[in-house]
């Protein structure tokens, strides 16, 4: 029996603190928006998308044409003699391999970009995360921009990432006067997770 009311005493002894401990503050963040909100993030997509819509135009041509010489060949399926239409076969492929390689280099291109944004933006919006969630007194901050990150529910009153964007342009450098540096590309939003 004492060996039970200590266990009991000890028990709330060491309940009690655990309850006088005010609970940490949890909050939920989509980074992917917080970056592409902000206004260095706004003004990188519109770059890159100025950058990337002639290649993109002219990969849409491209497929167009394509599209054309398959309807030739289906219409001219009976009259085209076999020569006449193995060569419209030919060139149909070699333009559709040449296509799908030339947008399989500008994706590849696009997502090099949109990862050196994340580095940069990245970075800084999580040195602004940070400060963010000592001032506020977070004890944890969740990004839930990715499909794998286990967060089945959150109320939308722990979601920081407007106060974050706005945050981050409140303390972001003025921009230059001038435009980008030429050579120098800028880039969209990302789509893919960030760094952590």
């Amino acid at each position: 029996m004492n060996k039970t009311k200590l266990g009991l005493a000890l028990g709330l002894a060491f309940a009690l603190p655990a309850a006088a401990q005010s609970p940490g503050k949890v909050g939920v963040i989509n980074i992917q928006s917080a970056i592409a909100g902000t206004k260095d993030g706004q003004k990188a997509g519109n770059e890159i998308q100025a950058r990337f819509t002639p290649k993109k135009t002219d990969l849409e041509k491209r497929q167009s044409d394509i599209s054309q010489l398959q309807e030739q060949l289906n219409r001219g399926a009976n009259t085209l003699s076999e020569e006449a239409r193995n060569q419209l076969t030919r060139e149909i492929e070699q333009k559709t391999k040449t296509l799908n390689r030339d947008t399989e280099d500008a994706r590849a291109e696009l997502d090099q970009e949109e990862q050196k944004i994340m580095s940069e933006l990245g970075g800084r919006i999580m040195a602004v995360i940070d400060k963010y969630a000592k001032d506020h007194g977070y004890t944890l901050v969740l990004d839930i921009s990715s499909q794998q990150t286990p967060v089945l529910f959150a109320s939308n009153t722990i979601d920081i990432t407007k106060d974050i964007i706005e945050l981050y342009d409140k303390n972001a450098p003025a921009p230059a006067a001038a435009g980008p540096a030429p050579g120098k590309p800028a880039v969209p939003a990302p789509k893919s997770t960030p760094p952590k």
